[in-house]
């Protein structure tokens, strides 16, 4: 049974705050919210309802499991599932990346939470103006700092010329890919090893 934990999850949600983009990705230029914003955006509104939030990790190969679990006062239990992230080195550094990655989408997807701008741009847009500019052509976001690392393992276990392989896909840097060719260039780099392995 669930129905006192599902009722104060109701309540708690109403309460969460948005995740704000406060940290700054290096590579990419740009901000997004860290494991840290997320958990400031729910933790408050979780605990005042009797609800304490549990991320339990479990074993997996080449990568980290998360399992963001809540359990409620009166002892009843609610789990969000587990989501598997792959590491994109096997060090300690790797796997750390992936741990703090796979808690962070974990906890945003069980709780329901975006992050967000915290200058408040899209807000303070006029109506009018949005409704008369030209429909500007969608831009492609670029790939995740776990992709990247992906590809760049990937790369490097095959021994990809790197400058090269990006002037083949069109893009002037690894750190340049988009999510639209990211599957393209990932399926690449990993026929490049299937070949040197000798897999079929």
């Amino acid at each position: 049974m669930i129905e006192k934990i599902a009722a104060a999850m109701v309540a708690a949600q109403k309460g969460f705050a948005p995740a704000l983009k406060c940290a700054t990705n290096p590579h990419f230029k740009s901000r997004y919210a860290d494991l840290a914003a997320v958990v400031e955006a729910v933790i408050d509104s979780l605990n005042n309802n009797g609800i304490m939030l549990m991320q339990k990790t479990h074993d997996a190969h080449n990568g980290v499991i998360v399992e963001t679990t809540f359990l409620h006062e009166s002892g009843e239990v609610m789990d969000a599932g587990r989501l598997f992230v792959p590491a994109a080195k096997l060090d300690p550094q790797g796997f750390g990346s992936a741990l703090t990655y796979a808690r962070r989408y974990s906890l945003m997807a069980a709780c329901g939470i975006a992050p967000e701008d915290d200058d408040g741009n899209a807000a303070t847009k006029p109506y009018n103006a949005a409704k008369t500019q030209p429909a500007q052509p969608k831009r492609q976001e670029r790939i995740t700092t776990a992709q990247f690392e992906t590809l760049n393992a990937l790369a490097d276990e095959c021994g990809a010329d790197k400058a090269a392989f990006c002037k083949a896909i069109g893009v002037g840097s690894m750190a340049e890919i988009t999510q639209d060719r990211y599957e393209l260039a990932a399926s690449k780099l990993q026929a490049k090893i299937d070949k040197m392995k000798g897999v079929a």
